[in-house]
């Protein structure tokens, strides 16, 4: 559950924070439809025939950490830019990519969608900042423009470019499953223990991963964190650059990682953002999400809504609130909501609650669906619609084709379902809002065709100060995840937001962060020390 982030509340959420990319995986996600994600030195690295990296023209002195030069089609290409069809403010190009770096002349090529925002005051011009998506699963191509239009300074200062990683949106994309055939993945109540409902879980995961091996089996193995990492670098080459600067939210702190690790001499600053545990593997931190997602719950969204009983009638104490909940999540058990393509079950009650407490701003939006379930008949039509969006558009078949292919292909998986259907009961019984689809989201994996790639062991070795961003209530990429994070790349600094839930610190409201993330940016003041931002709420 990396994912999440969600585009459910696109046309609200938007305006509280365009360029903040949510882990939201699933088991965090995506409505808003997420959030991800995970060295050897470079000269181990080089030991073990990495693949080609790209570069525009040959070094003066080749760096010991570049592997030899990929083949002349890919670093001499041209970008034709464009305007963008959905985006205007930002010139679209298309780069060809291997499909494995480690064997470059092996393969189809891969498609690449790529975007630049230009710097608003050329004189000042400090460099290329490179924005990456989180996810996996979540399309980054015109996130320069959001950032540009958040972030006026930096995007006067800076080219910003972004890109649609392998496997998403407008680049070579993977095929899963058909929306219809997806409906049976999500379907039901995963809190349900018993056998048939078990196997019923098991057999819809062992299917899409099936689904997935079907229809996009030989691109699979190479829809990873790793391969995206060298595309990174064949776009800095074919800009012309020879270092570029990085930022990386959610899944997209974990690219940022490899990238830095694969070619720290490439990187002039970096900023990760909500950060995966991308010093371990994926089933260890997927298995920290449910706590997070339940302490968010519980401890943020549970007593703001009680506190607004006189808006949303769910309850005036916590308890009061939990109990509703409950309460009405059986009665969907027993009878879920359908009308027309829309169906509201439990298990739709859970992801929309998910997606939507990724950000304080989308409470609002949730408590309205919450009316809106309460009575259907009787709802008010914008609640209804709203309710829609937050219940029926968190999650695709899409989104989750990257996301399985990522999280399950990085690093190594258990296999053995008994174990994960152990694992899903306890998780279930202990942390319910995303526990209970433990077994769904890991038996994909469990079941998952390809082999994982190389691992790529993050130590921050030669890289410049990194700065990291999280709050300490994130659901998706949860602090202590992002503490380890922080102890594996070294000489990094931590920017710590407490009196805050929210998942994407920058940029936002918060002048505390604000001001560290473009004193870094643009006055080249690295903090010397981990620092302490309170929320606006909290100050």
């Amino acid at each position: 559950m990396n994912t999440t982030a969600s585009d459910i509340t696109a046309s609200t959420a938007t305006a509280s924070r365009t360029a903040a990319s949510k882990a939201d995986a699933p088991s965090a996600t995506a409505a808003r439809t997420r959030r991800a994600a995970v060295a050897v030195a470079a000269a181990v690295l080089a030991c073990v025939a990495l693949p080609a990296t790209a570069s525009a023209a040959p070094d003066a002195a080749r760096n010991p950490g570049d592997a030899e030069a990929a083949p002349a089609r890919y670093t001499h290409q041209t970008l034709d830019w464009q305007p963008c069809a959905q985006q205007p403010a930002l010139d679209c190009a298309t780069m060809t990519a291997p499909r494995d770096w480690h064997h470059p002349d092996t393969g189809a090529d891969l498609k690449i969608a790529v975007s630049r925002h230009r710097a608003g005051d050329p004189a000042k011009r400090k460099g290329t900042l490179l924005m990456a998506a989180g996810g996996p699963g979540a399309s980054g191509l015109l996130r320069p423009a959001g950032l540009a239009t958040a972030a006026p300074a930096v995007g006067a200062t800076y080219d910003i470019v972004g890109f649609d990683q392998r496997g998403v949106g407008q680049s070579t994309r993977a095929v899963c499953q058909t929306p219809e055939e997806f409906t049976e993945f999500l379907a039901g109540d995963y809190r349900d223990q018993s056998p048939a409902a078990i196997d019923k879980v098991i057999a819809n995961s062992k299917k899409l991963a099936a689904s997935c091996q079907e229809h996009s089996g030989d691109l699979l193995p190479y829809l990873n964190t790793e391969q995206t990492a060298h595309d990174i670098d064949l776009f800095r080459g074919l800009l012309g650059e020879q270092k570029i600067s990085y930022f990386g939210p959610s899944y997209a702190s974990m690219i940022g990682a490899y990238y830095g690790t694969l070619f720290p001499h490439r990187v002039e600053r970096m900023i990760l953002d909500s950060n995966i545990g991308f010093d371990g593997t994926w089933e260890k931190f997927e298995l920290g999400q449910p706590m997070s997602f339940q302490r968010r719950f519980d401890e943020d969204f549970v007593p703001w809504l009680a506190a607004r009983d006189a808006t949303y009638h769910w309850g005036s104490t916590p308890e009061q609130v939990q109990a509703h909940w409950e309460q009405r999540r059986a009665a969907l058990h027993d009878q879920p909501i359908t009308e027309g393509s829309l169906t509201i079950g439990p298990n739709q009650l859970d992801n929309g609650a998910i997606s939507a407490i990724y950000e304080e701003a989308t409470f609002p939006l949730l408590a309205q669906s919450l009316t809106a379930v309460d009575d259907w008949q009787a709802a008010d039509p914008a609640a209804k619609t709203m309710a829609g969006r937050v219940f029926g558009q968190y999650l695709s078949p899409e989104f989750l084709a990257e996301y399985f292919s990522v999280t399950c292909g990085d690093t190594p998986w258990t296999k053995d379902m008994d174990t994960w259907v152990e694992r899903g009961a306890e998780n279930t019984a202990r942390w319910p809002l995303a526990g209970a689809r433990t077994l769904a989201f890991s038996a994909v994996c469990a079941a998952w065709p390809t082999a994982p790639a190389p691992k790529v062991k993050v130590t921050g070795a030669h890289l410049p100060t990194v700065l990291m961003l999280n709050s300490v209530h994130d659901p998706a990429t949860y602090y202590e995840a992002a503490l380890g994070a922080h102890r594996a790349l070294r000489g990094s600094k931590l920017v710590t937001v407490t009196g805050s839930g929210d998942h994407g610190q920058y940029p936002t409201a918060n002048t505390c962060v604000t001001g560290v993330v473009e004193g870094y940016l643009l006055d080249d003041r690295a903090p010397e020390h981990d620092l302490t931002c309170p929320s606006p709420q909290a100050g």
